[in-house]
């Protein structure tokens, strides 16, 4: 095992160090059944011996009843220790997802763009079965298996030696064999685990975008996709089941030698030492009752590289750096409600993990006052998401500051940032519960959503009429991110949460764009009702939406090329005038 193997299972070691006490218990009953097993062939031996005779001994009557109660014992004692290794694995299994989602809950933006969100259900849902696998075959095998083989082999040296040390020799060679199985298994198991996630990423996809997929009559393509990934996840299976299945049946073939040479040793002494035929049939019985145990120990190498790979995969995720360091928070400022002063100090902002992208931001100063309306429009890739991405911290200037209030941003604790802006984007996120519990997200359980202010919302997002024909009011269950709603009723439903939220900033990133005429007409009057007296950024495309802005910042290839009230723009002449003529003209 290596020294990665060997800090995973460490790391696991911890998560079972709360739970001792039923641990020991169950060791404890472990050791009651590898005692149970040694002690049948012992009393085996007095009954081969002395029980054909010819002549009735009632001592002997008392060998079957105490086979009958070492059974019951042993079958206690099992059901014991796995009902106690039970509790203790779906514990720790519950602990380790609860810690994995809470590391996803706070992961920085940068993480989540790296990872697609099927590789992390993946890890989060399925992978951590594979490290319960690992404590579970782990324990049980290496524990109770490993006792009853000790009793087994300390009670063939009791009976005779010389027999057992050829029985030894099996040890050597089946640890031989495990070690080269072994690094094939790790390959092939870090590969399947790669391939789960790109199947169900291409599951997840081809779900996500069912229109698309239909519209185009693309399911032959993303048959041909699955397919391709399926039968390449079904040979690395195939694989690991042929790898991993040689251990058992090379371990049934070394032990059927090892016992054709004990037959004929036995025999060779039976003529010499007398050995009895009792004590040569206690001696096979435990031999036998030997083999399985360590078939067990010998099958708990594939899941034991299956698990340490998923281990590694999921402690790789645990580890993930949280957004907002504890310590730090500390010593950074509290701010409960800003008044909504934004200011952009000589800010400059690099996408560093793509080699030979430029800057997105550069050099970018503004000044924004409580209370105004700026707009940012431009050409795709100009900067303006990225701007604006950067006012709730969800990444960081790479030069230069941003002050909300006066206070450098970075100064103040991340979720204090966050409680001053509402967000409203053309890409709307609903959540599959109610429309009060997607109005009032964020509070803490029913107790926390205050139903009076949901149907303020409600109203001021013109959502009343909706309301009205649903039976169960805001209590009914918009769907799979609001597919119950219309398009015009989803962005309505997101205006009503960032109204019920009641922030000083708020941030439209394209909030009527995918709209008709009538949702947009409904839509806006709801942005109207939202952006009174609050600090707004808008991103638009549509000049149009935008002409009643208090400010318009023109950006392109990163920096601020424009900046003023519309009219002041179409006067100058400049890009912002170029781009308003092109798609009226085009109107």
């Amino acid at each position: 095992m290596n020294a990665q193997d060997r800090t995973a299972l460490n790391r696991l070691i911890t998560y079972l160090k709360p739970h001792i006490g039923l641990i020991v218990g169950s060791l404890l009953a472990m050791a009651v059944v590898a005692a149970a097993e040694t002690s049948i062939p012992a009393l085996m031996k007095p009954l081969l011996d002395r029980g054909f005779t010819g002549q009735l001994n009632s001592k002997l009557w008392q060998v079957p009843v105490f086979l009958v109660g070492l059974a019951l014992v042993r079958s206690l004692a099992q059901f014991l220790s796995n009902y106690l290794l039970t509790r203790v694995i779906n514990s720790v299994l519950l602990k380790l997802r609860t810690q994995m989602f809470q590391t996803l809950l706070n992961a920085s933006t940068t993480f989540f763009q790296k990872n697609s969100a099927s590789t992390l259900i993946n890890g989060v849902v399925f992978e951590v079965n594979n490290v319960l696998s690992v404590m579970g075959g782990m324990l049980i095998s290496l524990v109770r298996d490993s006792l009853t083989v000790v009793g087994l082999m300390g009670y063939l040296i009791y009976l005779n030696w010389q027999l057992t040390l050829v029985v030894l020799i099996i040890f050597p060679v089946i640890a031989y064999i495990m070690s080269k199985i072994n690094r094939r298994l790790r390959a092939l198991n870090r590969e399947q685990q790669t391939l789960v996630s790109e199947l169900a990423y291409i599951v997840e996809e081809s779900a996500a975008g069912y229109k698309i997929v239909k519209v185009h009559g693309a399911q032959d393509y993303e048959m041909n996709r699955f397919m391709l990934k399926a039968e390449r996840l079904r040979q690395f299976a195939l694989k690991s089941a042929v790898t991993g299945g040689l251990n058992q049946p090379i371990t049934q073939l070394i032990a059927s030698m090892a016992l054709s040479v004990v037959l004929v040793i036995a025999l060779m002494q039976s003529t010499t030492e007398g050995t009895t035929v009792g004590g040569f049939a206690a001696f096979i019985t435990a031999m036998m009752l030997v083999i399985s145990p360590l078939k067990h120990l010998a099958d708990i190498n594939q899941p034991l590289q299956r698990g340490l790979t998923a281990a590694e995969m999921i402690f790789g995720l645990m580890d993930q750096p949280f957004e907002e360091d504890e310590d730090r928070k500390q010593d950074m400022r509290s701010l409960d409600k800003a008044k909504g002063a934004i200011r952009f100090d000589n800010v400059g902002f690099s996408y560093q993990q793509e080699a030979g992208r430029q800057d997105a931001l550069s050099n970018v100063n503004l000044n924004i006052k409580p209370g105004e309306v700026v707009a940012f429009v431009g050409p795709s890739g100009g900067g303006k998401s990225t701007l604006v991405n950067l006012l709730p911290r969800f990444f960081k200037p790479t030069s230069g500051h941003i002050y909300l209030d006066d206070i450098p941003l970075e100064d103040i604790v991340l979720a204090d940032v966050r409680r001053q802006i509402a967000f409203v984007s053309q890409d709307v996120i609903l959540f599959n519960d109610t429309i009060a519990a997607n109005v009032a997200y964020g509070a803490n359980g029913q107790d926390g959503v205050d139903r009076g202010r949901v149907i303020e919302a409600l109203e001021a997002a013109n959502l009343s009429a909706l309301i009205k024909e649903l039976p169960e009011g805001i209590d009914s269950m918009v769907g799979d991110n609001g597919n119950r709603l219309s398009g015009g009723q989803r962005q309505r439903l997101a205006i009503a949460r960032a109204i019920y939220k009641d922030a000083p900033i708020l941030i439209l990133d394209e909030a009527t764009s995918a709209l008709d005429s009538e949702s947009e007409r409904q839509v806006q009057e709801a942005l109207d009702t939202l952006m009174a007296n609050r600090t707004t950024l808008v991103i638009a495309h549509r000049l149009s939406t935008i002409e009643h802005a208090d400010r318009i910042v023109v950006l392109e290839h990163g920096k601020i090329v424009e900046n003023g009230s519309h009219e002041d723009l179409i006067e100058h002449d400049g890009l912002y005038a170029n781009l308003h003529r092109i798609q009226f003209s085009n109107a």
